[in-house]
């Protein structure tokens, strides 16, 4: 048995405890001449998987319609007719909004069903960006909450964004994902449940559509993946209920990173050619430079030599059109030696080291974020070393584990051991240094 996160979500919403909700059932029955004698043991197993009998499930939808104001369905509290298409789910946005926020819940819960989930493959994974192309679109996304939605409560979801950006990129996702998971339970879920018009609607949508991104991204940089990509998929599904395109390439460009990282390549290709393809005149230059980047990258690990050039050549020329001052706050990761450290990483893949050096010298040479620097000179320290190069990957390797102190981050420590493992290989002289010193960092549990 599944637990049955939505009815557990929906009575937090409600603010019915067990007993409560049995004591109610319980009246609700003798109305319909019913004798039911539920005690809070029995709601502790419907929350575990466990089904109702009879009328109970209807009696359940009674009680929380009369407490919330609005019409609760069976499927609104996972009690859905097993094996049949949850209809009141396929095309809602307030179906999907319960689901959502049922996730939050089981998350910051730490519920293991869900942190141990692995990530989709095959349609299951391919039908959520298919369906943020395809029509149909939201025609209207307000809602008749109790609690209006303002601006001010925008302005804080935005600002929200930006912290959590920024506290991922100095001390990694590990450390930031419990932070942002209890914001998204305890202020946007409300939010979403709140009152406002389709004005409104799309940009409180697209604000906490931002937010469940970088929650993603957390989630990936903590080596949960498949929660990593249900808050992705979940991104999509907000940003299209927005209208902003841009926003929904942004979130296909973190799938096509994940994709890389899972090594379905076809498919990073195949989403990255999607958000070129519906976002159109929305994408940013930012925002396509990464994208055709990723596609290089992917091509490359496929042996397919012209169409990774290809794609670096139109990387480049997009990022040479990048304006700072004219991207969306999304796409500020896009920073200047970024589609370099992705080229190099490219052409390294087809073997063109010296290309590839030049690449990941030119993105060390620019400024970035930590994190960046970490990933940057990572990058340059594997070329250097596959060059002959020991003394010089080895003092490279030095500054990426300095630099890495204080993060705590799975996809660091990937970068760190793969270097680690490269050097020791090697035998060169003066690889024991560095190596120790990655150890030290290694052993810090997370």
């Amino acid at each position: 048995m599944q637990p049955n996160t939505l009815l557990d979500a929906i009575l937090d919403e409600a603010g019915i405890s067990h007993a409560g909700l049995a004591a109610r059932v319980n009246r609700a029955g003798r109305a319909r001449g019913l004798s039911l004698r539920y005690e809070h043991t029995a709601v502790a197993r419907w929350l575990k998987g466990q089904r109702p009998r009879g009328q109970v499930p209807d009696l359940i939808c009674e009680v929380l319609a009369a407490r919330l104001h609005r019409p609760v369905t069976l499927d609104d509290i996972g009690l859905g007719v097993p094996g049949e298409p949850s209809a009141a789910h396929t095309g809602s946005l307030s179906g999907f909004v319960e689901r959502a926020t049922a996730l939050w819940r089981s998350d910051q819960q730490q519920r293991p069903h869900v942190l141990g989930a692995p990530a989709v493959t095959g349609t299951p994974a391919v039908m959520p960006v298919w369906e943020w192309e395809n029509p149909p679109e939201d025609v209207d996304v307000s809602r008749g909450g109790r609690h209006p939605v303002t601006p001010g409560d925008l302005d804080m979801l935005r600002a929200a964004r930006t912290h959590y950006e920024q506290m991922y990129r100095k001390v990694g996702g590990i450390a930031t994902r419990a932070r942002i998971v209890g914001f998204l339970n305890t202020e946007a879920a409300p939010l979403l449940r709140g009152r406002y018009t389709d004005a409104t609607g799309r940009q409180l949508h697209r604000a906490t559509g931002g937010l469940v991104a970088i929650a993603g991204i957390c989630a990936y940089d903590s080596d949960a993946h498949g929660l990593a990509q249900r808050y992705f998929h979940q991104a999509l599904r907000l940003a299209k209920a927005s209208g902003d395109r841009g926003l929904g390439a942004y979130v296909i460009a973190l799938l096509v990173n994940q994709s890389l990282y899972t090594r379905e390549y076809r498919q990073a290709v195949a989403f990255a050619e999607a958000a070129l393809r519906a976002a159109g005149r929305h994408i940013t230059p930012a925002l396509a430079s990464d994208l055709y980047a990723m596609q290089a990258k992917a091509y490359a690990h496929l042996g397919d030599g012209a169409s990774a050039l290809s794609c670096i050549r139109r990387a480049e020329r997009a990022a040479e059109r990048i304006r700072r001052g004219y991207e969306p706050d999304e796409t500020g990761y896009v920073q200047p030696g970024l589609v370099n450290v992705q080229v190099a990483e490219a052409l390294l893949s087809l073997g063109e080291l010296a290309a590839a050096g030049e690449h990941a010298a030119a993105a060390v040479d620019t400024p970035a974020h930590d994190r960046g620097r970490v990933h940057r000179l990572a990058m340059l320290s594997t070329i250097e070393l596959r060059q002959g190069n020991a003394d010089s990957a080895v003092a490279i390797a030095v500054r990426m584990a300095e630099q890495a102190r204080g993060m705590e981050s799975q996809r660091l420590r990937d970068r760190l051991r793969a270097v680690r493992e490269h050097l020791v290989r090697s035998g060169c002289a003066g690889t024991a240094e560095a190596a120790e010193l990655i150890d030290g960092a290694l052993r810090v549990p997370l």
